[in-house]
């Protein structure tokens, strides 16, 4: 028995100094005995709930009139011009886009910003055919499109977008349905076809409403940025295409009456806003204007068809991130851990205790690995239970003032984006605990320590909301405020536009990648605090 017990005492010491498993248990008593310490640790979780709470209880969502749903539940935008007719069953839909033109009208305060841009790119105006699920706003569809600047393009129910050949007009396009699958071609010449892609659009019924389409969006311009705030112009757009034959086969021919290629063809205008095709149009939610120009339209040549579109068919994005409103207090929880992880080492520099600590074990990058292992492992843990508590407390508030879907989904806590969000800021936390540790190692006092690291959290993102956009946007990625973007759970969309501040989590396109550079930093200063362990007295 004894023999054992004694064996088990000698399984912590390595070549006679302590092993690594009894480093990590002295830096673990040493920070629960500091009573300062731990009050500081559990203080973190509590401000980082009652700050939530806070913002939760006074935020308030925008006015949203009747939002329309897609078939997979997203707040979408559905308005385009559109002439169609029945197909019962499977068949094929095929015509020619003979040209597009694209007109915008703009304030003279602002036309210098478009023509510093490539505003084709930037409106993504869409002339295509479309199979549908009847006239309903929001009902599944899928459509072959071309669009200036992005080539043919399949996209279907709003959030699904497959790139298809670089094409520009004129350019033949045609869709084929099979059941519930939909495949696209594009053709230069009208015989050899070339697959764009092919979608699955479930519960498509057996009669559909096939035909040519126009939408054209509204631009978006960063009118005036100032520290602290953006403002937005939303500006109307019309698009104007030329469409040659179209042709519908089983039918077989664009028209049913002899020599009248428009007869068999409806034209209405698929208003989202109006909630019924073919009514006026009214004012957009965004408060744009309706376009000066030609209104929706659809006029037949022989066997050309020209139509005018106005609007979007796409997901729309909210403008607030409910759940990175929810993680606000992450903030004011960070100073308390940024403090404690500075203290941590710099305590024992102040009071000579770490030359005791060396003396005890001579190996002292063990000791600093194992202080930085302790600090990251509690501050990861203290983390993520405020986080789930935060949300868990916050959301049922944030449904009560009005959150809800189609505008903003009902996420859970099991949702991939809110797992990677909790689970994230966690992380970064823990990331920046540990880059705290190292930076006291490096200069040695508390006070210097701790404001930089503060600084470089938190002074880039009031900067940037001050800088050019592209300015602020690099100022955040290359400092260790980057690592929040992992909060971010609004989803983006290549054919979906944007403009959003860099202040605002608009750093990265991939979250993780935020989480990178303040893990960057934290292996740097860690690199550099162990190096002058080695080359400096404790």
């Amino acid at each position: 028995m004894t023999a054992t017990a004694h064996r088990g005492a000698d399984s912590l010491l390595e070549g006679g100094r302590p092993g690594f498993g009894r480093l990590l248990l002295s830096e673990w008593t040493k920070l629960r005995t500091v009573r300062r310490w731990a009050i500081a640790l559990l203080a973190a979780p509590v401000l980082v709930i009652l700050v939530g709470l806070v913002t939760a209880a006074s935020s308030q969502p925008g006015a949203v009139d009747a939002p329309v749903a897609g078939p997979d539940g997203v707040w979408v935008q559905d308005r385009f011009h559109f002439v169609h007719r029945p197909l019962s069953g499977d068949g094929t839909v095929t015509t020619r886009v003979v040209s597009t033109s694209l007109e915008v009208s703009l304030p003279p305060e602002d036309d210098g910003d478009v023509r510093a841009t490539d505003i084709e790119r930037r409106v993504w105006s869409k002339a295509g055919l479309m199979i549908k699920d009847g006239l309903r706003p929001g009902s599944p569809y899928a459509a072959v499109m071309l669009t200036p600047g992005h080539g043919v393009r399949l996209q279907s129910n709003f959030t699904t977008d497959i790139a298809g050949p670089a094409a520009a007009a004129p350019t033949w396009l045609r869709l084929t349905r099979a059941g519930s699958t939909i495949s696209a071609f594009q053709s230069a010449d009208g015989i050899s076809w070339t697959p764009v892609g092919t979608v699955t659009v479930a519960d498509l019924p057996q009669t559909v409403e096939v035909g040519p389409f126009v939408a054209s969006p509204t631009v978006a311009l960063l009118a005036q940025r100032q520290l602290g705030s953006i403002r937005v112009g939303q500006y109307p757009t019309t698009t104007r295409a030329l469409f040659e034959r179209p042709t519908l086969q089983p039918t077989g021919t664009p028209g049913t009456g002899p020599g009248e290629p428009r007869d068999g063809w409806q034209d209405d205008e698929i208003d989202d806003s109006a909630r019924q095709p073919g009514a006026p149009p009214t004012p957009d939610r965004s408060g744009d204007k309706r376009s000066p120009s030609p209104p929706p339209a659809a006029v037949w040549v022989g066997d050309r068809l020209t139509l005018i579109g106005v609007g979007d068919i796409a997901p729309r994005t909210p403008g607030e991130d409910v759940i990175k409103q929810n993680l606000t207090g992450v903030y004011a929880g960070l100073m308390a851990i940024v403090a404690v992880a500075v203290l941590f080492v710099t305590t024992e520099y102040r009071r000579g205790m770490l030359r005791t600590t060396f003396a005890a074990s001579p190996g002292r990058r063990r000791v600093l690995a194992a202080k930085a292992l302790v600090i990251g492992v509690v501050t990861f843990v203290l983390g993520l239970v405020a986080t789930v508590a935060a949300l868990l407390i916050t959301r049922p508030i944030m449904r009560d003032n009005g959150y809800l879907p189609p505008v903003y989904p009902d996420w859970s806590l099991t949702d991939p984006p809110v797992l990677r969000a909790v689970v994230g800021t966690a992380a970064v936390l823990a990331a920046i605990a540990v880059f705290s540790l190292a930076l006291g190692t490096v200069l040695r006092r508390a006070a210097s320590a701790v404001t930089i690291v503060i600084v470089l959290i938190v002074l880039p993102q009031l900067l940037a909301s001050g800088l050019p956009p592209a300015a602020g946007q690099w100022l955040m990625r290359l400092t260790p405020a980057a690592g929040f973007t992992i909060q971010q759970t609004i989803p983006t969309y290549e054919h979906v536009p944007r403009i959003c501040a860099p202040e605002n989590g608009c750093v990265y396109d991939q979250p993780w990648a935020g989480f990178g550079v303040i893990c960057a930093y934290a292996v740097v200063t860690m690199a550099v605090a162990l190096w002058l362990l080695r080359r400096r007295d404790a």
